[in-house]
């Protein structure tokens, strides 16, 4: 019999085949419904309308995730063992749409409400090689990626909050590490293939598009030359009904997901991102015990006023919470929420890749979202350097998993 591996992250509930769709969970949907309306009448009247917006976006976010199953641990997890390429070909198709619409707003600098827009571009050193690769490792030990925790703890994946929580913790410790790594290491100047190389984003995104298109293709040829297994599909509903319950096609959201991290960077003059929001609240924790968060190195400069504000004046913290509900949302209406067991090595694995994640992002300037979505997006050399290096922790990590009972594809198996 083949053998169906679950991506820890991108799978809620039983694989149900071709049976019928759960019926939704009406109380859930209520819930999630009446949650979400109050918290965007709490910043209509708190905040400003921009994080209202956010709010929506990151409805929309995790409703995307949570429905496409689209995942990034999965997707490096698939190549780097057996030569499955369909997720990754997602990515490209995401990043694609996502150049074509950053170019002309990063060009003109055009934003909803006042301000300038401006990506994600930090430099490639010591910092970013060092966060990446660890970042790579603790994303298949932590059973997803920063969107694929926030999107699994919405839909009830229990090992997920483990994960979650200690996501934050280390996020909180590379806070405090960051200024050794970034002043102390060696580094390159940020380097933007739009504005360092004399190309223009017109240029810059010719050259993305032959890239992605390159990285697709040698895709499609592994897979000819290994026939890896295919992703298995998703119990779905039919016609419009789809959209509310059942799987989405992975190219489908790729297309979603671009537009609204576009959508995102003209409200807020910034890409999203996920994994800052956990540096905030892991650090508000520790100055509630006592420990003199202000004086950190990171929390000196511009990012001092976010330390002692509301946290829902923090636009990351507002779309980190729309993306939970919204996959909150999703799972509820296709009858998927519910929490599960937690065995003892899952819980472990947890644990360390839930700490590796948060210390590899704020050392590598962000995580799968905000530097390699956000970075690439933004045209930054960065957000290309964090991909290859974080593939290689991922390779590594592969040795890893089996040591806590998590599953790795084998060429015989069949995976959702």
């Amino acid at each position: 019999m083949t053998k169906v591996i679950q991506p820890v992250s991108e799978q809620k509930g039983p694989v149900q085949g071709g049976k019928a769709l759960n019926p939704p969970q009406i109380p859930l949907v209520a819930g999630g419904s009446i949650v979400s309306a109050v918290l965007v009448i709490y910043l209509a009247f708190t905040q400003d309308v921009s994080q209202v917006v956010l709010l929506i976006l990151g409805l929309l976010l995790g409703f995307t995730l949570f429905h496409a199953r689209f995942g990034f641990t999965s997707a490096f997890r698939r190549v780097m063992s057996v030569g499955n390429g369909q997720a990754l070909r997602a990515h490209m198709l995401m990043l694609a749409i996502a150049v074509t619409l950053f170019a002309p707003i990063l060009a003109t600098g055009f934003t909803f409400f006042g301000g300038q827009a401006t990506g994600y571009v930090s430099p490639v050193g010591v910092s970013l090689l060092v966060g990446a690769f660890v970042f790579g490792i603790g994303m298949q030990l932590g059973g997803g990626c920063a969107s694929g925790t926030l999107y699994a703890v919405g839909g009830g994946r229990s090992v997920m909050f483990i994960t979650l929580l200690f996501f934050i913790v280390g996020s909180t410790v590379g806070a405090y590490h960051l200024p050794f790594w970034t002043e102390e290491m060696p580094s390159f100047k940020p380097f933007s293939l739009a504005t360092s190389t004399g190309l223009g984003y017109t240029g810059a995104w010719i050259i993305s598009l032959i890239f992605f298109g390159l990285v697709a293709w040698v895709t499609l040829r592994v897979e000819k030359v290994k026939n890896p297994p295919r992703m298995a599909a998703l119990p779905s509903a039919k016609g419009w009904k789809r959209v509310v319950r059942g799987s989405w096609p992975l190219m489908a959201a790729a297309v979603v997901l671009a537009v609204l991290n576009a959508l995102t960077l003209m409200t807020r003059g910034t890409p999203w991102g996920i994994t800052s929001a956990f540096a905030l609240w892991g650090s508000k924790a520790a100055s509630l015990m006592g420990i003199d968060v202000a004086s950190w190195g990171y929390w000196t400069g511009e990012n001092a006023s976010a330390l002692q504000a509301s946290i829902f004046s923090d636009s990351t913290t507002v779309l980190n919470f729309g993306v939970i509900l919204g996959a909150f949302l999703a799972s509820a209406a296709g009858g998927l929420f519910r929490f599960n067991k937690i065995t003892g090595g899952n819980a472990m694995a947890s644990v360390i890749g839930g700490l590796m994640m948060g210390y590899g992002a704020r050392l590598a300037f962000g995580c799968n979202i905000g530097a390699y979505f956000g970075g690439i997006a933004s045209f930054s050399l960065h957000g290309y350097v964090w991909g290859i290096v974080a593939l290689s922790g991922t390779f590594l990590a592969l040795y890893l998993r089996p040591l806590f009972g998590l599953s790795v594809p084998k060429p015989k198996d069949t995976f959702c």
